[in-house]
This record gives C-alpha cells, structure tokens and sequence, in this order.
C-alpha cells in the first residue's frame, strides 16, 4: 500500500462523532485505532489527566535515534496530533488529517530510525482549550526534559487554489498568497531555522509552503496559537504548528460537512513526505 492509500484507510478509521464527553464511542473507536497502529512499532505510554471527574488520554510512542546518533544522546523531536474533535463532526481535517500524518511518520521513523529520537504524541481535548498537550508539556518541563523541536498536526489537508481563498490576520495579507494552496509553518523565533529548512523540504516534496515566525508566544495573533504547539510556547520550548490554516480557508471548519470528500489526498500526501524528509535532514 503506497502512502497514500495508507493515509487514507486511517481517515476512514477516524473520521467519525468523537467528541470525549457527547460522542464517547467515537472517542474510545478512535483511540483504539490509535493504540492498535502505534503499537506496531513500540510499547505506548499513557499519559492521563484529569478533567472534570473524567480521566483522558494522551498516547505516547518513543522511538530511537540511529546507531549513530543514539550514542550522542541528542533531546527528541515531539511530533504532535489531537485526536478528539469538536460535537457534531466528523473532524475529516480537524484533525483526522494530522493523525493520519503522525501514524505514517511512526511507520517510517520505526523502520528507518532519524538522527534525533523521536516521539510521537496523539493529544486529546484539544478543542476544550489545548488541555492535553498544556497538561504534558507542564510534566516535561517539570521534569526538566529537553525537546530538540515540537511539531503540531493540525489540519493538513484542505486546499484551494482559487483566487482569493485564503484569508489572514489583519496585515498579514500583503506577505502571503492570496490562493489557499500551501502548507503553513508557524513557529517561534528559535525556530526560524527549522521553519526554513522544513518548508523547503515540503516545496520538495511538490506542495507549496509558507512560513511565519512569531514573537511573544502568539499572544499578539490569537489565530497564530489554537493548536497544541502553543502549550509548549508557553513552556520555554522551541515549537511549531503545520496547519492548512482552518478557518482562514477551510469553510467546513467545526461543521458536519468536514468530511473526506472535501479533503486533498494528494495535498496530505505531499505534507507528509515534506516533513519525514525534513525532520531526517535535521
């Protein structure tokens, strides 16, 4: 099965109701399915918090560095997906696309081990205000661990190349393509070089991308921070967000209507091999 194939059959998995509180088959289906295809390639780690009585999980997948650099003890790169989606959608791109990505990367990061460690997360309640990543990036930085990079999933694969599709924070506009056909990289200042390196890669790959770095933790564009990587802004650590932008070009955006069939196979495809190529070339 080639990789877009693959990507595919994990949507038709995930891509259900899978709200945690009001849809909880959907939710418990889906981390199932997560669980099952991660296992494949390591022991997974449960990460639990709890909110409002209820225990919810983060899945955790850690895989080695090559021999080569196993011995030079590098910090890991965290790739990062939320899992759980908004009442009453099927959460095609937000963000059964990203979780679609991360089980592809967890396959071909266990057969070809990268120069960095690294660790794979599927977030829950994301959409309850980034509750399972804040929770987990607060742990690591507790326990003083260190991150080489922290990547976020989230909406890869909506695409439109009409005229005018894409929007922006105000000002924005007059830096950026006004077709809504690339991958976005939102990253902090440290980032700058991986942001650069990885939106090269993704050109590569065939799929245009644009990259934006951003002072202060976001907190001057709100729309630059609703994805787990602005938990680990908030922590000190070096962190990005790959995204289609959502609102600003996916009009299904938290509606029943954001369904397969409005997805860009080949757009997710080319993100996905952008980024693997990328991440090995750190």
């Amino acid at each position: 099965m080639d990789l877009k194939e693959s990507l595919h059959t994990h949507l038709t998995q995930i891509v259900r109701d899978r709200d945690p509180y009001l849809a909880k088959a959907g939710h418990s289906y889906v981390q199932h399915y997560i669980r099952q295809e991660l296992e494949q390639w390591g022991e997974i780690k449960t990460h639990e918090f709890t909110i409002r009585g209820q225990t919810h999980q983060n899945f955790i997948l850690n895989l080695p560095a090559n021999a080569t650099s196993r011995r030079k003890q590098k910090p890991p790169i965290l790739i990062g997906a939320h899992y759980d989606a908004v009442p009453g959608t099927p959460g095609a791109d937000d963000n059964a696309t990203g979780v679609a990505a991360l089980l592809e990367l967890a396959k071909a990061f266990a057969t070809e081990p990268a120069n960095y460690p690294i660790q794979l997360v599927a977030f829950d309640m994301e959409e309850y205000g980034l509750l399972g990543s804040a929770q987990y990036a607060a742990d690591l930085r507790q326990q003083q661990q260190p991150l080489r990079l922290m990547l976020s999933l989230e909406m890869l694969g909506y695409c439109n190349q009409a005229p005018h599709s894409q929007r922006y924070p105000a000002g924005l506009e007059r830096f950026y393509p006004n077709r809504g056909d690339f991958i976005a990289l939102i990253g902090n200042l440290p980032t700058i070089p991986d942001l650069i390196h990885l939106s090269r890669s993704i050109r590569n790959a065939g799929v245009p991308s644009e990259w934006l770095p951003v002072p202060n933790r976001g907190l001057m564009v709100s729309q630059t921070r609703q994805s787990d990587h602005a938990s680990f802004w908030d922590k000190g650590y070096r962190a990005m967000m790959v995204t289609d932008t959502a609102f600003m070009r996916n009009p299904h955006y938290h509606k029943a209507s954001d369904a397969i069939a409005t997805l860009d196979l080949d757009f997710l495809t080319g993100i996905t091999q952008g980024l693997e190529r990328g991440i090995r070339s750190l």
